[in-house]
């Protein structure tokens, strides 16, 4: 069986033009979804004490997601506010929370050495923990989403086995370009994920483009991190690359097709934080922690 972890970030995503929020963020997202599809799953990151922090909890334990190691701090859960313009989704602003307030230990790097695979993500604020997350043995994958620069590329691309990116232009020519650049820098497979038109893979030298899959699309909230965890999955099974596509894009129509990046919808409450705008918020749910 696939030993995945997810290590990093978490967050409650709150809609709050239709009055209800989810669990999510992208390590953990990327767990759950990778346990569905049949693999033994852990997370670990830091929830805050609130009811915020309890939901992303609660519903890692009902997934099954091994939380041995998941740290709780005193304070808010991280959170991010989205709205909507039909199925899709618009971040409006976040409050990141318990992002790098808690240190990995040896004992964590140890236990660490049991998994196939560890996934982060730029929003985890890991980077200077990298090296050693991979030393410990797992092969480690890493979704740049679009938040990244060529200096943080040069900087964290030789830690990685993996590199997800997603694209702002989606021509076949310029994403490919760009996932050379990635892959001088060390890691085995690059994917640019550009939308609507697909992905994009390079392996070995060579490129691959895989269309989407039809949906009903019900939320595309996680789309992305669906086709990461069927692409992953995929690919630690034993499948070739032209199969771990196929795989990935299933998987992230099938996302498409729930509420939530993987449910789990709870109402908002009065007053809760996240639904009026904070002086000590970022401006959006995508601003650069550690660019």
């Amino acid at each position: 069986m696939v030993r995945i972890l997810g290590i990093g970030d978490n967050t409650v995503d709150i809609y709050v033009d239709q009055g209800v929020q989810f669990p999510g963020g992208n390590a953990v997202n990327v767990a759950v979804l990778m346990k569905r599809l049949g693999a033994d799953a852990a997370y670990l990151g830091c929830v805050g004490d609130d009811f915020l922090g309890d939901l992303v909890r609660d519903a890692l334990v009902a997934e099954g997601i091994d939380i041995s190691r998941l740290r709780r701090a005193s304070g808010g859960n991280s959170w991010s506010r989205i709205r909507h313009v039909g199925n899709d989704r618009v971040f409006d602003g976040n409050y990141p929370s318990f992002r790098d307030d808690y240190r990995l230990s040896e004992a964590d790097f140890a236990w660490m050495a049991g998994f196939d695979l560890a996934h982060s993500s730029v929003y985890s604020k890991l980077e200077a923990a990298l090296p050693a997350i991979r030393a410990a043995g797992p092969a480690l994958s890493f979704d740049y989403s679009s938040e990244w620069t060529d200096a943080y590329i040069a900087r964290t691309a030789p830690h990685l086995d993996i590199a997800f990116l997603s694209a702002a232009d989606p021509d076949d020519d310029a994403c490919a370009a760009l996932a050379r650049q990635v892959a001088a820098h060390g890691p085995a497979l690059v994917i640019v994920t550009r939308g609507a038109k697909g992905a994009l893979a390079l392996e070995g030298g060579a490129v691959r483009v895989q269309p989407i899959e039809p949906a009903e699309v019900v939320d595309t909230l996680g789309a992305g991190d669906g086709f990461i965890a069927g692409l992953l999955m995929a690919r630690f099974m034993g499948a070739d690359l032209s199969q771990q596509l196929a795989a990935g894009a299933r998987n992230a129509a099938r996302v498409c097709e729930e509420r939530g990046a993987f449910g789990y919808e709870t109402p908002i409450r009065h007053g809760q934080p996240g639904l009026v705008r904070r002086p000590d918020e970022a401006g959006q749910a995508n601003d650069r922690y550690d660019n």
